[in-house]
């Protein structure tokens, strides 16, 4: 067999529909059954919801949209206002990408976003899974987007041994084998929903599936033991010194983040490298300090966690009387109006700069 196969086809189609139609969750990106969904609110949530948990994206959905109406709204915005209004919201990445698609669109397309997935694929930010969820949930196209909800499901359904990332082909072939020719954005959204609200990573309710009679994982009496998993790399640790420099008239000095890498173009405070060990951190405040400021240490630490990395930050403050020019300087009253990654917001509220 090339790889695991749908058992009861349209029976699944048929199960898995009737049970959305029970259980579908009221979501302010989700358009009502039997209306058409907006291409854009579909990708803007489909970006946000990357790594990113359904109780967030409720919160500021709304807010970015009422900034950025349509598509050609945020296309003409600077990069700027796009990221401030995605703070909170975490992965830059997605933000700096959902802006490079939009002016893509806007000039090349005529503001409407293509709806086929291979279109969708050309363009800059947008990959298979993003592709297909628009072209099912907007376009009405014959897909299945596979994010982690419908990698477990399907997993599950067909008891696969192949571990994590590796069976992924596998896992998109299946998905593929179960596309619905009709409803299939309520299909692709089911499998999704299936995922989020019933087959859980850890303690799936397998009495309430509507998948329940065709599961092989749950033949085994092991449902929780689907997807086979790959050994996770060690985390790695950093260690880091930033710097709260403090003008006269209040403002604190910030830097802007390169365009690559973690947190790209975001705002921050200077800071020393990310370094394995405490004591290299402390042995380059020497070189990366602004000059000419006696320094203070903050008591304490902040510690980050991001994908791939825990980030440890140690605090020094210090006065200056005034700033060069072509530096970023902001009182805590405009803090609000910089694009700040939670990371910073965090020193700043460790330094009693910034409220919670």
């Amino acid at each position: 067999m090339d790889g695991p196969q749908a058992p009861a086809t349209a029976e699944l189609r048929t199960a898995l529909l009737a049970w959305y139609d029970r259980a579908r969750r009221d979501l302010p990106w989700r358009a009502v059954p039997g209306a058409a969904a907006d291409p854009w609110h579909v990708l803007v949530s489909e970006l946000m919801l990357q790594q990113t948990t359904v109780a967030t994206v409720r919160g500021r959905f709304a807010p970015f949209l009422a900034r950025f109406p349509t598509l050609q709204a945020l296309a003409e915005a600077p990069l700027d206002e796009v990221l401030h209004a995605w703070q909170g919201l975490g992965y830059y990445r997605r933000a700096r990408a959902l802006h490079a698609c939009a002016r893509t669109v806007a000039g090349q397309h005529g503001g409407r976003l293509p709806l086929d997935p291979d279109e969708l694929l050309e363009l800059p930010g947008i990959g298979p899974y993003t592709a297909a969820a628009v072209a099912a949930i907007a376009g009405g196209r014959a897909v299945v987007p596979v994010d982690a909800n419908a990698e477990r499901v399907l997993a599950r359904l067909a008891a696969l041994e192949t571990p994590l990332p590796a069976a992924r082909p596998e896992l998109r072939a299946l998905a593929a084998s179960l596309a619905a020719p009709t409803r299939a954005g309520d299909f692709a959204q089911a499998l999704m929903e299936l995922g989020a609200l019933v087959c859980l990573p850890k303690r799936p309710a397998c009495p309430g599936c509507p998948w329940v009679s065709w599961c092989m994982a749950t033949r085994t009496g092991q449902p929780a033991a689907f997807p086979r998993k790959q050994m996770r790399p060690p985390r790695h640790v950093r260690h880091t010194v930033a710097f709260v420099l403090e003008r006269g008239d209040g403002a604190v000095l910030f830097r802007r983040r390169p365009d690559t890498g973690l947190l790209p173009g975001m705002i921050e405070l200077p800071s020393t490298p990310w370094l394995p060990e405490p004591s290299q951190a402390m042995h380059a405040v020497a070189t990366a300090a602004p000059e000419g400021v006696a320094w203070a240490a903050i008591a304490g630490e902040v510690r980050y966690r991001f994908t791939h990395i825990d980030l440890v930050c140690r605090l020094l403050r210090g006065r200056t009387a005034n700033g060069a020019a072509g530096e970023i300087w902001a009182p805590p009253a405009r803090f609000a109006e910089l694009a700040l990654p939670t990371m910073t917001k965090r020193l700043l509220q460790h330094a009693g700069l910034l409220g919670p």
